[in-house]
């Protein structure tokens, strides 16, 4: 059985790179260098009854004889590949213009990105950008499938994604972001190889773009929804949908009336917080005021995006000096920073599976007045050290999981780890000031205040102006930090937001139930050792799994 399950998770590994080859080889896994995502509704078709399958075949599987790491792998294995054909099934593309996160708006970041090591993955690359080609032709298609369907992106979505395309294709073909590509190796003629890049861009990749551009603008615009109707419930089968991106995203069966409640709550208790904190910091208790001084002084706000960039490096030294003193697994791999001008605010990248670069962080620094000087320390901490990277590259460097499992991104597992280390800095003793401790409450409220906007927007019908003027009143972001990285970003990915939050209470209820079994036998080493060192998973398992660990 043992090599059964086994098998079974090659080949989920073997599906998974298949279905997003640019995952693959942002993370060192070069079979599929040669293509790019395939959104079309064929394409996607398949990939879910893939998915289907390697479910069944892996439910299939009896326990009795399996070790504890092959129940984790068989358990993970079912849930993931049920998850995401729940979600193919959704058929969300034909409506998913994104502004945020969609290639238009993160091709100039991946594609320096893109390791090219040798001549079969530098060929590889022309055969990837004429799939971008395809990926814009298909993704017209499945736009115009979802005006038949009655089934429309949100206005503003539309709006803001023809101005990204406008600005690409006023850009110079010389200056195109696809070609900021690395540099081939010494074998590849790299004059010739940059000039069927470009002829590529030029040929067939500007033409889709321009094609996408059209049907969005033309076709889409006049029938998108309208802010005040921009969540999925507006949609004729959009309860259903979050219901299954809620279910995806926090890994637990909590309805969106429930997780709405818990951020309700949660923001009640940050409000106390900050009256406490308050005197400190601005002078006064008064929470309205506290917010207002952290959002609108400018003596609290950064002016240069090297100093941002140069703070993070800074905090990310205190953190890394401190880490043995509360983990007993550490990476190999270290962690560096890089400023960045698109995408969300800060995002993370793994280290690649050849260990051609460490992990890295992206600090967007196209807005430096829209970092507060407390922002830094904390973001640096949940992106960096000891968030994201410590989780991610040590499961990358693991040698008893199956691949799958170590470059898993289970996202309350994830955004949980990293928001459950804002805390963690707290009481490591890494925040350098009651200013910079000010940024971990920020942080709090925006993943509290997330809860509750995005169940809003997408279960309960609340407009786009509502859940900015929400954000407003209980956090210290600004409105234009608020509508573009918050409101905007999760009214066109719906569920993720509630990922955070849910994850780091998930994760804390399982440290405190440790502490409560273990009494004075409980090592917070230990502890953390038993979340990271088996890799990603959804909650429900990693607690029967530390359970087990901590009994």
């Amino acid at each position: 059985m043992s090599a059964e399950i086994d098998g079974l998770a090659q080949d989920y590994y073997d599906f998974r790179l298949r279905i997003a080859p640019t995952w693959a080889h942002m993370i060192g896994e070069y079979a599929q260098a040669g293509s790019f995502d395939d959104v079309s509704a064929a394409g996607e078709a398949a990939q879910a009854r893939d998915a289907r399958d390697l479910a069944a075949r892996s439910e299939a599987v009896d326990e009795n004889g399996l070790d504890d790491q092959q129940r984790i792998t068989r358990a993970m294995l079912a849930w993931d590949a049920t998850s995401r054909a729940e979600i193919l099934e959704a058929r969300t593309n034909e409506y998913a213009t994104n502004p945020i996160f969609g290639v238009q708006a993160a091709i100039g970041v991946y594609v320096p990105k893109f390791a090219v090591p040798d001549a079969e993955v530098a060929e590889g690359m022309v055969s990837k950008f004429a799939g971008v080609a395809r990926y814009f032709e298909d993704f017209a298609e499945r736009h115009r499938e979802g005006l038949a369907a009655g089934r429309t992106p949100a206005s503003f979505a539309v709006t803001q994604t023809v101005e990204q395309l406008d600005r690409w294709l006023a850009t110079p073909v010389g200056d195109d972001p696809m070609l900021a590509v690395q540099d081939p190796p010494a074998d590849v003629d790299a004059d010739r190889w940059r000039d069927r890049l470009r002829s590529v861009v030029e040929q067939q990749v500007r033409p889709a773009v321009q094609r996408f551009r059209d049907v969005l603008r033309d076709e889409v615009a006049p029938q998108a929804r309208p802010d005040d109707r921009c969540g999925l419930m507006h949609l004729a089968d959009g309860d259903a949908t979050y219901a299954k991106l809620a279910r995806f995203f926090t890994t637990t069966d909590r309805s969106p009336e429930e997780v709405h409640e818990t951020g309700l709550q949660q923001v009640a208790k940050l409000a106390e917080e900050y009256a406490a904190l308050g005197p400190a910091v601005v002078g006064s208790a008064d929470v309205p005021t506290v917010l207002a001084a952290l959002r609108d002084d400018p003596a609290l706000h950064h002016t240069s995006g090297d100093d941002i960039v140069a703070d993070s490096i800074a905090a990310m030294a205190k953190a890394r000096a401190a880490m043995g003193d509360w983990f007993g697994r550490l990476p190999k791999a270290d962690c560096d920073v890089e400023a960045t001008t698109s995408g969300a605010i800060a995002y993370y990248f793994a280290p690649p599976k050849d260990g051609s670069r460490g992990g890295v962080f992206f600090m967007n620094v196209s807005d430096p007045e829209g970092w507060g000087r407390y922002e830094i320390e904390n973001t640096s901490y949940h992106e960096g050290i000891p968030g994201h990277h410590l989780q991610l590259a040590i499961a990358a460097e693991l040698d008893d999981v199956p691949e799958f499992r170590k470059r898993a991104f289970i996202a309350s597992y994830g955004e949980g780890w990293g928001l459950y280390t804002e805390r963690l800095a707290d009481e490591m003793g890494l925040y350098s000031s009651p200013l910079d401790r000010m940024g971990m409450l920020s942080a709090d409220s925006m993943r509290a205040c997330r809860l509750v906007v995005d169940t809003g927007i997408h279960a309960l019908g609340w407009s786009r102006d509502r859940a900015i003027e929400y954000m407003l009143e209980n956090s210290p972001m600004r409105r234009g930090h608020i509508t573009a990285a918050e409101i905007d970003r999760y009214a066109v990915t719906p569920g993720q937001a509630l990922s955070y939050m849910i994850g780091r209470l998930e994760i804390q209820r399982i440290r405190a139930e440790a502490e409560a079994r273990q009494g004075d036998r409980f090592d917070i080493k230990a502890f953390h050792d038993a979340v990271l060192d088996s890799g990603p998973m959804p909650l429900g398992i990693l607690d029967r799994h530390v359970s087990a660990r901590l009994p």
